[in-house]
């Protein structure tokens, strides 16, 4: 099969580039070079893609063929749900992530960035477990009764995959695709980046306290049920504390990402 999705058309230009829209690009081009220096990227494939505010039904996708640490702000891709390219661009987008996120942001209005990952050895080793992320660690407890799971149907994404896709996805922010690989949906894009830190680091734990052979302690269901309520901390938004710092940290390193 073709993994370079050819557009259905494309769409005019829709005028100069918004503050908002800027400030979208330069965020989701972080997230991009984070996951690379971070060994989440998988060479050119897996996605991480953001709303365009203001214009809905379009959102910004990484081009199909570089690597995440090419990706800056100006190379990100503008298509719509539809499959149209919105304003001119010289690169292609991935099919199948482009079906995957196109379904995502059509079905969730809060899914503002959808975080799609498969090089995250951890999060797949645990997707392929039959009891998935187990509650021993509290950042596994971010996830307690928040965490969603969909079985593997190969590599076709298709409209009735799509559906079941989201329909097992619900109104969770995280999801382990089962044999595949890792989820994350945000409100913005430093809520989908902190999410996916939080669940990565989660299954990591898991392994490494697998490894001893012996049987693992986990909090009773109160606690646990009372700790993931501490964490949601009344549904606010995450990372807002956090992303600043990691932006530095990326100025200090390599500033072409806000290119």
């Amino acid at each position: 099969m073709s993994f370079t999705h050819s557009p259905v058309g494309r769409i005019a230009e829709t005028g100069p580039l918004s503050e908002a829209e800027r400030r979208t690009r330069v965020d989701l081009a972080a997230a991009y070079r984070l996951a690379a220096l971070n060994g989440w990227d998988d060479l050119i494939y897996t996605h991480i893609s953001a709303s365009v505010p203001d214009e809905p039904g379009h959102f910004l996708i990484n081009p199909f063929g570089l690597a995440f640490d090419e990706v800056s702000a100006s190379n990100l891709v503008k298509i719509d749900i539809e499959g149209n390219i919105v304003d001119e661009s010289e690169h292609a987008v991935n099919a199948t992530g482009f079906a995957l996120h196109a379904a995502l942001h059509a079905a969730r209005n809060d899914a503002f960035c959808v975080m799609h990952l498969h090089n995250t050895a951890a999060g797949i080793a645990v997707s392929a477990q039959p009891a998935g992320l187990l509650p021993v660690s509290q950042h596994a407890l971010r996830f307690y009764g928040h965490l969603a799971y969909h079985d593997y149907e190969g590599l076709a994404f298709s409209p009735a995959k799509g559906e079941r896709l989201v329909a097992n996805l619900a109104d969770k922010p995280a999801m382990l695709l089962r044999n595949h690989g890792t989820l994350t949906a945000g409100r913005t894009v430093a809520e989908a980046y902190v999410l996916m830190a939080t669940l990565i680091k989660a299954c990591e734990i898991q392994l490494q306290a697998q490894t001893c052979g012996e049987q693992l302690m986990v909090p009773d269901k109160a606690v646990a049920a009372r700790t993931a309520e501490q964490l949601y901390y009344g549904g606010a938004i995450e990372g807002v504390l956090e992303w600043p710092a990691l932006l530095r940290k990326l100025d200090r390193l390599d500033r072409s990402y806000r290119n």
